[in-house]
């Protein structure tokens, strides 16, 4: 006899066994013919049974979540990511024996009843209440898709999954209609295609044809009849007949379709027989999803192509929708990834430092007039190993990377030198710049409280030898620390602020930066992203876009989706890009960075190195290809880069030309081996006149033309040393012609652009 609850009253399944079996012998429920209202009986109970005829009457059915493929800009693989893994196909696609075995043992009438099965319903009834529970269902197959697909509309919202799942009397009432609506509509052949793509098989494979990749490592049509039953087993209770983690279990479950599959002859009891005698053989493929799954190094830049879409409101107005879009998959996402830039960062990084070194370095290739991000590697990979992490060196907090960013040292001063040049100053103009001073002050701000040295903090130059006064080439060649502080402080901090604005350069934390002279000095933490685009807008003639990863996007039915272009507008005149140009020009031919130089073409750099060498950057370009290179500490505990190895290589003190610079150049030179090499447009640079400004006097550089620092501690065999007969004013004997997106055409719109990169991933200027 069935048991009752205390108090008598039957349990919530008996009462809905108790319904479902007095609609059957009432004729309530037959197989296609509508059930009148539920309040009828009694049972309207708001939020929990509706009046049947109350409910909608369509069902709408959501796409179904897919794995996304992301290639580079050739159409290569780089990753496949998916919130469900799930392949659909066409029931075409699907081996024979599985849509037997699912039939058989989930519905072995569904090709005899219509939406209801009538006799499944008593029989049900009827044993239920000899257990007393709930002991056999009575869904059938229309049913389970139903609840299937209020179960994928639920996505990864735990308590619509619960609500979707949940086993009431309103849920399976609504869940009655809708089948009838789907019987109609789809008929049988495609409501057993949309079930065996819609349902989970465990082992986080969705739908069949992700099922049999997963446990055989073949696709659904090759699928036996041993390995059908086996799947078909799989779907009462994935994690109880898991064949990975149980095969015991999975084999009787197996052998229980088989059986029924003899019952029911689909196949004969001989044939069931010797299927029951295999042992169950897998070949599996573990789940592969997301970032970690990318070729080719890519992983991190996979990562900031994810974060791309999560955080542009192209893909829906909030983070929500874009999620659900992104979660959703089908998508193929074609990316601005070279596929020949990336190899050679990845090639550069490995040959300079190792996974397992105290220090990391992160290398980020963009293209000027486009904003195309060609490449983006670092040394410790994406992953959660040992010596492995899922922090992005190279972009932004917001965007997946470190909370501050780094510290850039004098790849600032470029800046600093730019918004002087817009405001009037001379590019001849020198300053006093002794080896130590006091920051001057007062400095004018963009407020109207000017910043005060309250402290008397003083700044000095990295050499004893540097000692003014010096003229703005020598200067930057040299990296000058208190000529800067001179400059910014004579012209104010808010033209600095405004040009840095201009050029996208923001710590990576997303605060303001803040007006103090020190900025000159790179005090703040940016990422290389930041860093490598602010300088392609010099190699573009003064003409900055965003930074793009996007070329193309479509979804599974292969309808195109809008994608964010690069903005580009001039942030400064074309004469004081020229100029910059020319000055870190210098810096490559005789000043810090020699060790980055380029011998088949031109290139223009700065070096950076922050106090207690925690970070050293190079940041350089050609007129059709910039970037960033910051090696430093990527944890929470800094490392002074002094009598350190890295990569093997023992350095005595770790300088920006040092270890960047060569680091920068084996990529670059890999990334634009046999592509055009473009020359830059050069202006010439008066002699420094008499000093002026702030500072103190003092004695003239005894050596003007040796650099200040030296260009690699401790001998390094290394890819180095000075260009061939590169000088300030250009390249001697190289190749001649207009900068790609604008350095002698694209920006004034007075030429046409050459494209050196193969499949469309360099263009002309959008200006």
């Amino acid at each position: 006899m069935g048991k009752k609850r205390s108090g008598a009253g039957l349990t919530g399944p008996q009462q809905a066994a108790k319904f479902l079996g007095v609609s059957v012998l009432s004729g309530v429920v037959l197989a296609g013919i509508a059930i009148p209202g539920a309040g009828a009986l009694g049972l309207a109970a708001k939020g929990t049974v509706e009046g049947f005829d109350e409910i909608p009457a369509n069902l709408k059915t959501p796409p179904l979540s897919q794995r996304t493929t992301i290639l580079d800009a050739e159409g290569g693989l780089i990753a496949t990511v998916y919130s469900r893994d799930r392949q659909v196909v066409p029931l075409t696609a699907i081996s024979p024996y599985m849509q037997k075995a699912i039939v058989a043992i989930e519905d072995s009438r569904f090709y005899e009843h219509g939406a209801i099965d009538a006799k499944g319903i008593l029989r049900a009834v009827n044993r239920n209440a000899q257990e007393g529970g709930a002991a056999q269902g009575a869904s059938t197959l229309t049913q389970q898709y139903v609840k299937n697909v209020f179960v994928e509309e639920a996505g990864d919202d735990e308590t619509k999954v619960r609500e979707a799942q949940e086993k009431s009397l309103g849920r399976k009432i609504r869940e009655l209609k809708y089948s009838i609506q789907v019987e109609e509509e789809l008929g049988k052949k495609k409501i057993l295609e949309n079930y065996l793509n819609i349902t989970y098989f465990g082992q986080q494979a969705y739908g069949i044809e992700s099922a049999a990749q997963r446990y055989f490592s073949k696709p659904a049509k090759d699928l036996t009849l041993d390995e059908s039953a086996l799947l078909a087993g799989v779907v009462q209770s994935p994690s109880r007949f898991d064949p990975v983690n149980d095969a015991q279990e999975a084999m009787k479950r197996r052998n229980v379709v088989l059986q029924r599959m003899a019952d029911m002859k689909d196949v004969s009891q001989t044939e069931a027989d010797e299927a029951k005698k295999k042992p169950v053989t897998l070949k599996v493929t573990r789940p592969k999803n997301g970032c970690i799954t990318a070729v080719k190094g890519a992983g991190f830049f996979c990562d900031y192509v994810r974060n791309t879409f999560l955080t542009d409101p192209v893909f829906g107005k909030t983070r929500e929708e874009r999620a659900k879009l992104w979660n959703q998959g089908g998508l193929t996402v074609r990316t601005t990834l070279d596929p020949q830039s990336q190899e050679s960062v990845n090639e550069s990084i490995k040959d300079h430092v190792n996974q397992d070194d105290k220090v990391a370095t992160a290398v980020t290739l963009v293209q000027p007039g486009t904003g195309r991000v060609l490449a983006m590697g670092q040394s410790k990979p994406y992953g959660f190993g040992k010596n492995e992490t899922q922090i992005n060196f190279s972009v932004d907090k917001r965007m997946g990377g470190s909370n501050f960013g780094f510290p850039t040292g004098s790849t600032f001063k470029p800046f600093v030198a730019a918004a002087a040049l817009e405001k009037g100053v001379s590019a001849g103009k020198t300053y006093p710049s002794p080896h130590d001073m006091e920051y001057p002050s007062p400095v004018e701000t963009c407020g109207d409280k000017p910043w005060v040295n309250t402290s008397h903090d003083r700044v000095e130059n990295e050499s004893e030898s540097e000692r003014g006064p010096y003229g703005m080439q020598d200067a930057m060649a040299k990296s000058v620390n208190t000529y800067f502080v001179e400059m910014i402080s004579e012209n104010g901090l808010c033209p600095v602020t405004e040009m840095t604005t201009k050029l996208g350069v923001i710590p990576a934390d997303g605060t303001k930066l803040p007006e103090v002279p020190a900025i000159a000095l790179g005090t703040e933490g940016m990422s290389p992203l930041t860093m490598a685009n602010a300088y392609a807008t010099f190699a573009n003639r003064g003409v900055y876009c965003t930074p793009v990863a996007l070329e193309s996007i479509t979804d599974a039915h292969g309808k195109a989706l809008a994608v964010p272009k690069s903005q580009c507008d001039r942030v400064m005149s074309e004469k004081t890009a020229d100029t910059v140009n020319t000055l870190l020009l210098g810096v490559i031919d005789s000043g810090t960075g020699t060790a980055a130089g380029l011998t088949d073409r031109q290139n223009a750099g700065k070096t950076g190195t922050t106090d207690s060498r925690y970070n050293a950057w190079f940041v350089g370009y050609t007129p059709n290809m910039a970037g960033a290179t910051w090696v430093g500490s990527g944890g929470a505990k800094q490392v002074s880069m002094e009598n350190i190895t890295i990569g093997g290589q023992y350095y005595d003190k770790v300088y920006g030309g040092g270890l960047p610079g060569p680091i920068w150049k084996q990529a670059v030179s890999g990334a634009l081996s046999g592509r055009e090499a473009p020359s830059f447009t050069t202006v010439g640079i008066p002699e420094g006149g008499a000093p002026t400004g702030g500072g103190r006097p003092s004695t003239p550089n005894p050596s003007p033309n040796k650099p200040g620092k030296p260009g690699k501690p401790g001998g390094d065999g290394k890819p180095g040393g000075r260009p061939g007969g590169q000088t300030a004013a250009g390249a001697t004997g190289g190749p001649t012609g207009g900068a790609i997106g604008g350095a002698t055409g694209g920006a004034t719109g007075g030429g046409t652009p050459t494209d050196p990169f193969p499949g469309g991933v360099l263009g002309g200027l959008e200006d």
